[in-house]
């Protein structure tokens, strides 16, 4: 009798336990799971990181900062915009462009459908650090030290307007100073970083900051002025207010980026602001917003 009891215990018990790990009462919080692995040992359950894709380092500067371009849209017709070429001479030309990029994440849908607007806002790097103490927007005119002039140039103490492959010569001229244009075309980092950028998606228009002097200039290598360099300059010069000019002669230029965009046959034009503090950026919005509209009808 004994024995019966015992036995009928015993399987009262197992059959409790397996009912037990089989989950137990509906409200009973389940037992968390471990993660099923992949070959490379990275638990399946995981969310993948989103890549941000509308940022890309091209480059590096002579002292090793990034050459960095956002990237807004995804049409097929890529329109690019370039601050910072002479650094921390003229800052306010990065600080439009940071402004441009800041206005298009906040309206996406300004850029027309078929259009992909590209942002460089910093070409030369360590030009803009040396003025302003960084390279991101995040700075204003008191951030800027007096003397502005040695922030014109990159690691390498060349002048990076200088450097590109229309007329190319060793020395420049800026004003009436003599300036470095470094021992060949494209010699230097930041700007071999632009054009192997410019070679490999072929723009269908540039548009580059500089200051200062209130105007709109056409490209031209030897070769004429593109009729559509005429065009996005007309449309750029007729929104913003600033008068619109065929030729650049103040001054001859050698190795100038926007003339070497010319020679290879990407309409460029060259926006200088007013003075090297304001961005005017009410009025380069207007400009910006004519460019879009032109290809927008490409």
């Amino acid at each position: 009798m004994k024995k019966t009891i015992i036995i009928i215990v015993v399987i009262i018990a197992i059959v409790a336990v397996y009912f037990i790990s089989k989950g137990g009462s509906k409200d009973q919080e389940p037992a968390p799971q471990t993660p099923v692995t992949t070959n490379n040992s990275t638990p399946a359950t995981t969310t993948a990181l989103v890549v941000d894709t509308t940022k890309t380092v091209i480059g590096k500067s002579v002292e090793g900062r990034d050459i960095t371009v956002y990237h807004y849209g995804t049409g097929s017709t890529e329109v690019l915009f370039v601050g910072g070429i002479h650094g921390g001479y003229g800052w306010n030309t990065a600080l439009v462009a940071y402004q441009l990029s800041d206005y298009l994440k906040a309206n996406p849908t300004i850029v027309p459908e078929n259009v992909k607007v590209t942002v460089i806002p910093v070409l030369n790097p360590d030009g803009l650090y040396k003025v302003v103490g960084t390279t991101t927007g995040n700075f204003t005119a008191s951030a800027a030290a007096t003397d502005t002039v040695s922030g014109r140039f990159n690691g390498n103490t060349v002048d990076l307007n200088r450097n590109f492959d229309c007329d190319w010569q060793a020395t420049g001229k800026w004003q009436s100073r003599s300036v470095s244009g470094g021992s060949s075309a494209f010699s230097e980092p930041e700007s071999l970083a632009i054009k192997n950028y410019v070679e490999s998606k072929n723009p269908a228009g540039v548009v580059v900051w500089y200051s200062a002097a209130g105007g709109v200039f056409a490209s031209n290598c030897h070769g004429g002025v593109l009729s559509e360099t005429n065009a996005i300059m007309n449309a750029y010069a007729k929104a913003s207010g600033y008068p619109a000019s065929s030729v650049f002669d103040f001054y001859a230029t050698t190795g100038d980026m926007t003339n070497w965009l010319a020679k290879i046959n990407v309409p460029a034009i060259s926006v200088l602001l007013t003075n090297h503090t304001d961005t005017e950026w009410t009025k380069n919005q207007a400009g910006v917003r004519a460019v879009l509209d032109y290809y927008s009808k490409k």
